[in-house]
């Protein structure tokens, strides 16, 4: 089997978008193909990863009508839902498409139009992947994210500044991202006297509802010595499944999902944990990415919120994470996330992370849906 390489990569501008989703697909689509210096005639798939476009605009078919609008036809098309981890599960397939031989250019975008509904309506089109039973009762993820939290701190005995400082973090890396939603650092205290949403999770530990697409163009690694010298390389790739109704887990502070997916990504790329140079990570909620950290191997369970503490995160610390302001301040357009994530650890590995660039060789992105349900974990080395 050939290594599959990504040639090319965009994300369009994050934030409350005037755009509908075709438009925004469009726009990262046609960036992605400028950028690897191929014409839209040169793919055999295109793959939209796409969570809710008929719930949020009453529009399907998307991956049809973009295929149309940027003139990729005949290109076979595929919608790729995975609630929010659908871009991740978008990087999966279109590594299998490339892999199995079925195609030797791929194009993968990734988006979702979510700013025109108000809070509530989004926050339940997206508590809608919950369990029946659970939604029923009005349970959402960020009440989840809450009682986690809580748990955690009270059983590792973490100060809550620990995870205020994870939205200071990525706030700040998030300033160096042109195409972040919020472009601005925010202090430690006005974290911690934001308003409480989920206690003891408050408003500045959870992400926000975002406009936006992003895109990756696969091919053959053969292929991708044709187009140019500077590519990255897929080199794990898993996915896990885990409960669908949280309170069956044994521990709700382990996330089964990411502890699979990461175990079956490094198998596969032969690396491990300390030899990750660099990592993108799910930061829906500030808690996340401690149990990320510590479900893939960069700390001991309970011991995650002291790297923060000591700065091994920051992006000029031992391990970056969320160079590109994470989905705190980057945003969360649902299916465009894990693609956005992709496409960041790629510009790390060919050195076109510009402000946000880090020394890294082997990067590694993790997207999650729901709250831990499902899970994809990818690897990559810069190609050689």
């Amino acid at each position: 089997m050939e290594r599959v390489a990504i040639i090319g990569g965009s994300m369009t501008q994050f934030g409350q978008r005037e755009d509908w989703i075709v438009d925004l697909l469009s726009e990262a689509g046609l960036a992605c193909l400028e950028d690897a210096g191929v014409e839209a005639s040169a793919l055999d798939h295109l793959y939209v990863s796409n969570m809710a476009s008929g719930e949020f605009e009453g529009q399907t078919g998307v991956m049809n009508a973009l295929a149309h609008d940027i003139d990729a036809m005949p290109a076979y098309t595929q919608r790729i839902d995975q609630t929010s981890s659908s871009g991740g599960a978008g990087i999966y397939a279109a590594w299998q498409s490339i892999a199995s031989g079925a195609s030797e250019m791929t194009m993968l975008v990734g988006g979702e139009k979510m700013t025109h509904r108000t809070t509530g309506e989004s926050t339940d089109v997206i508590a809608s992947l919950t369990h029946p039973a659970e939604y029923k009762h009005g349970v959402t993820l960020p009440s989840f994210a809450g009682l986690t939290a809580r748990h955690y701190l009270e059983r590792f005995d973490a100060p809550r500044e620990s995870l205020a400082k994870v939205a200071v973090k990525n706030h700040k890396n998030g300033v160096d991202n042109p195409h972040a939603q919020f472009q601005k650092e925010v202090d430690l205290e006005t974290v911690l006297e934001s308003p409480i949403v989920a206690d003891p999770l408050r408003l500045y530990d959870f992400c926000p509802i975002t406009d936006g697409s992003a895109a990756l163009l696969f091919c053959p690694e053969s292929v991708a010595r044709e187009y140019t010298d500077e590519y990255a390389v897929i080199a794990g790739i898993d996915g896990a499944t885990d409960t669908h109704v949280v309170h069956e887990r044994e521990d709700p502070t382990v996330m089964g999902g990411v502890v699979e997916s990461g175990e079956g990504a490094y198998e596969m790329s032969g690396y491990g944990p300390d030899d990750i140079d660099v990592a993108e990570l799910h930061d829906m909620f500030t808690i996340l990415e401690f149990l990320q950290m510590e479900g893939l191997g960069f700390a001991e369970q309970g011991k995650a919120w002291k790297l923060v503490e000591e700065g091994y995160t920051d992006r000029d610390g031992e391990l970056p994470i969320n160079t590109s302001g994470g989905l705190k301040s980057k945003g969360h357009p649902l299916g465009a996330s894990g693609v956005a994530q992709g496409v960041e650890i790629y510009e790390q590995l060919v050195d076109e992370a510009g402000p946000r660039q880090v020394e890294a060789d082997v990067g590694l992105c993790c997207n999650v849906g729901g709250f831990g349900n499902c899970v994809i974990t990818t690897i990559m080395e810069a190609g050689q």
